[in-house]
């Protein structure tokens, strides 16, 4: 229970603070709580946990509205619409290719004004032939004009951009490679990983198997042609294109049974072994939001098996909302993010109450016990798991 109000604590101060500015001294109300130890000392515990509450709001407020509003000369969204500039940066991301052209994640270090050079922080979106050959780790010298993303007819590309941390965009602009491979190392192996496995699958399969596994498998969906996406949405069934806690859930499952059986569970090297392949797994599809929900969640319900503690599925999803928006405040209002978490919320407090109902009637009206029974049960659990997670 604390855990869940603490998180919960957090996830409402960032929401605040992305929509007031509300000053810092406020934080002193967490302290209001804590004379109350010396009367009511059987409610110690109750009123920590509220005194530590209302820090946590109003320091996340703080934190969200200084990431989200506050821009000064540092900050790369400072320069936008002004004209031409020139940054200094690496590609932070592995590159997206579209149908006409590839878009590169930039992060700057240095921004030149009046002739000097000076830190700069932020991110861009730099649109660049699709035919380019930049990848993660590139230092570039980019020179082009900064431009606040506009809107397109019904469709908010800037505040689809900005949950994405990102505030500018440049289009084609003139790059020079200062130098290859400055990223992590580690990351930077990920990513090569994940393109000779899509690299593979387009090899041994035909298309449209091919684009639709590195896809379903490694989320790389830039591939899949325009026909076969315009089939899946006309069929509902475009969501099974995204990579979500469900493959998370399969390959966790995997990994323990795999550890376990060759591991056993001694020194819980399975656990680690298990926990190890998810973030990997995270990382090679491309830390989407659902992704990392699941990850953080199933990382808890791991580290509560290594430390013998109860597992909660509230707990584990409300501390993963609450990482996640502390990482990126601006996530909280991706569309994405908030499915995410509304259907493990469908299915946390709603799955149990349908799969009952629908098990007493299936009692009630065939019976406890035969094949057709199970069968029943299992198509009663399905509607009743589509029904919370909808």
């Amino acid at each position: 229970m604390p855990l869940i109000l603490l998180s919960a604590s957090w996830v409402a101060g960032i929401y605040l603070g992305a929509r007031f500015n509300l000053p810092l001294f406020l934080l002193l109300a967490g302290l209001a709580p804590l004379p109350l130890l010396l009367l009511l000392k059987k409610y110690r515990k109750p009123i920590i946990i509220s005194s530590l509450s209302l820090i946590i709001l109003f320091t996340a407020a703080w934190y969200a509205y200084q990431s989200l509003n506050i821009i000064d000369a540092d900050d790369l969204r400072y320069y936008n619409d002004r004209g031409t500039v020139e940054v200094r940066g690496m590609v932070a991301r592995d590159p997206e290719i579209s149908d006409r052209s590839t878009h590169l994640y930039f992060s700057p270090a240095e921004i030149r004004t009046d002739g000097e050079w000076q830190p700069a922080e932020g991110n861009a979106l730099l649109f660049v032939p699709r035919t380019s050959t930049y990848r993660y780790g590139d230092q570039l010298r980019v020179t082009g004009e900064l431009d606040t993303p506009p809107q397109l007819n019904d469709f908010d590309y800037q505040g689809y951009l900005a949950h994405q941390g990102i505030y500018s965009t440049m289009l084609y602009p003139d790059i020079e490679i200062e130098a290859r491979g400055a990223g992590f190392k580690p990351l930077a192996l990920i990513y090569e990983l994940r393109a000779n496995l899509a690299q593979t699958l387009a090899r041994v399969l035909p298309e449209p198997q091919a684009s639709l596994a590195q896809g379903i498998l490694l989320g790389i969906r830039e591939n899949i042609p325009q026909s076969v996406k315009d089939d899946f949405i006309r069929t509902g069934t475009v969501h099974l294109l995204a990579i979500s806690g469900l493959h998370l859930g399969i390959v966790a499952g995997i990994m323990l049974s795999l550890g376990i059986w060759l591991l056993g569970r001694r020194h819980y090297l399975y656990i680690w072994l298990a926990m190890a392949t998810i973030w990997l797994y995270a990382l090679l599809t491309g830390m989407h939001p659902p992704v990392v929900r699941g990850a953080i969640m199933a990382s808890l319900f791991l580290t509560a098996e290594l430390l013998g503690r109860q597992r909660s599925a509230i707990a584990a999803l409300a501390f993963a909302a609450a990482v996640m928006v502390g990482i990126s405040p601006y996530i909280l209002g991706d569309a994405a993010f908030q499915l995410s978490f509304l259907a493990m919320a469908g299915l946390v407090f709603l799955f149990p109450a349908f799969r009952s109902l629908g098990r007493r009637l299936i009692n009630k009206f065939i019976g406890e016990e035969g094949a057709t029974v199970t069968a029943a049960n299992i198509t009663s659990d399905s509607l009743s798991i589509t029904m919370a997670a909808t």
